[in-house]
């Protein structure tokens, strides 16, 4: 078998294809890093005028608008940082097949295609690398892969999206709008233009796949995941959740049951004495659990350029030193996919808006006896107008499916001002 990139190779030669703020962080750490035996060697990147004036960049840097001058160079990894399915995915299928290793932070691609370019990688003998796909600076899947190798995981949770993590803790702190919030993270540049991605629930969605495909070494088809917005949160909902001693969190989970694999990415409630609770701002959190080790978890800074470019570049240096195996990426392949459920079963927060009347708790009870529902408790804070009064039935432990049911049965009544917001309680 070729040796891709032999421990002893003197120099390793680097091309980045993008040059905005992740790939233009690398770029940086890498010339910066002087001992590592990397060298910046070429860059792909429209509009290549205004951005290859900066002054630290290196004279012999080799600029194009044009995959074919990366493919027929002579670097030896080509870090892909373009994002997007395509033509990223074709971009690192030709480069693999010209003799060259990969590292990409791109989640949607390895979502959708990681186990194809896994193989194909293998095929060519030479290796893709994927670390900062997941929880930017996080090194959770080096730590899933090889820190807990030795244990057999179940559960994988998190918290994915700092994003969304921002704008939650904003209506958590400041007590403004869900739309004031998103706003400002938009301004500060945490938020995209247009941010359904994050606050949708499908960037987050995409990591767990990732996830449940390295640490319980199940295929997961990204879309089979459900997957619900953060955009019906107010700052009401906190003040309940408080009552309850938890917070609200966007929660990504995946949970291995023989052939059944318990995913979802939603905003929930967690206790505040969880780790989770604590996470703030733009961080990141996940946290696995073993058979045999128990609970693990990584944290750390999960967006932004810098923390992302760490990840990208430890991957580098990984595959420089030729520390891994050929086959990194999803070391155990999985052969099968499980079959994906969100149907957990624990207790609820339901939080209503109505035009307040007397029977309307009654009526709620009915339909919740009917399907089998026990409520738990009742919250109802004052000062809040009778034609939208905000109030909370929590529920005993049960299946996520009999809560929707009623929720179709309570949607069609007339003193429901706005959809009931349903959150699961993690505890």
């Amino acid at each position: 078998m070729k040796s891709p990139h032999p421990a002893s190779a003197a120099l390793c030669k680097v091309a980045i294809l993008g040059f905005g703020t992740v790939g233009s962080s690398v770029a940086r750490i890498l010339c910066e890093r002087t001992r590592t035996g990397l060298r910046l060697t070429h860059v792909l990147n429209r509009n290549l005028e205004r951005k290859k004036n900066a002054g630290w960049l290196p004279a012999h840097l080799q600029w194009t608008e044009d995959i074919n001058d990366i493919l027929s160079s002579d670097a030896d990894i080509v870090v892909e940082v373009i994002g997007g399915l395509e033509p990223a995915g074709e971009w690192i299928r030709s480069a693999l097949r010209s003799g060259k290793s990969v590292v990409t932070a791109n989640k949607q691609l390895i979502a959708h295609s990681g186990l194809e370019l896994i193989d194909l990688a293998r095929k060519v003998e030479r290796h893709i690398a994927f670390g900062a796909s997941v929880a930017g600076g996080v090194p959770v899947i080096s730590g899933l892969q090889e820190g807990l190798a030795g244990d057999e995981l179940f559960k994988i949770y998190g918290i994915l999206n700092g994003t969304c993590n921002y704008i939650l803790s904003q209506v958590e702190s400041q007590g403004v709008s869900f739309a004031a919030a998103l706003a400002e993270a938009q301004r500060l540049g945490f938020a995209e233009a247009d941010p359904s991605d994050d606050v949708d629930g499908l960037d987050a969605r995409a990591k767990l796949a990732i996830l449940a495909t390295v640490g319980l070494h199940t295929r997961v088809d990204p879309a089979a995941i459900p997957c619900r917005s953060i955009s019906p949160i107010e700052a009401v909902d906190f003040e309940y959740a408080k009552q309850l001693l938890c917070t609200i969190r966007q929660i990504s989970w995946a949970e291995l049951d023989g052939e059944q694999l318990f995913a979802t990415v939603r905003p929930a409630l967690v206790e505040l004495s969880s780790p989770l609770a604590r996470v703030e701002g733009g961080r990141n959190l996940v946290m696995s659990t073993g058979k045999y080790g128990g609970e693990t978890v990584f944290g750390g800074h999960g967006a932004g350029g810098n923390p992302t470019a760490v990840a990208v570049v430890s991957d580098i240096v990984a595959i420089a030193r030729a520390r891994q195996d050929i086959t990194q990426g999803f070391a155990d392949t999985p052969k099968s996919s499980a079959r994906v459920t969100a149907d957990f079963s624990t207790r609820h927060y339901l939080r209503f808006k109505v035009k307040d009347r007397p029977g309307i708790i009654g009526t709620l009870a009915d339909i919740f006896s009917h399907c089998g529902i026990n409520i738990d408790s009742v919250l109802q804070k004052p000062g809040y107008l009778k034609s939208s009064l905000p109030f909370v039935i929590t529920l005993e432990a049960c299946k996520a499916s009999l809560v929707e049911e009623a929720l179709e049965q309570i949607a069609g009544l007339d003193f429901l001002v706005q959809p009931c917001v349903h959150l699961p309680i993690l505890g």
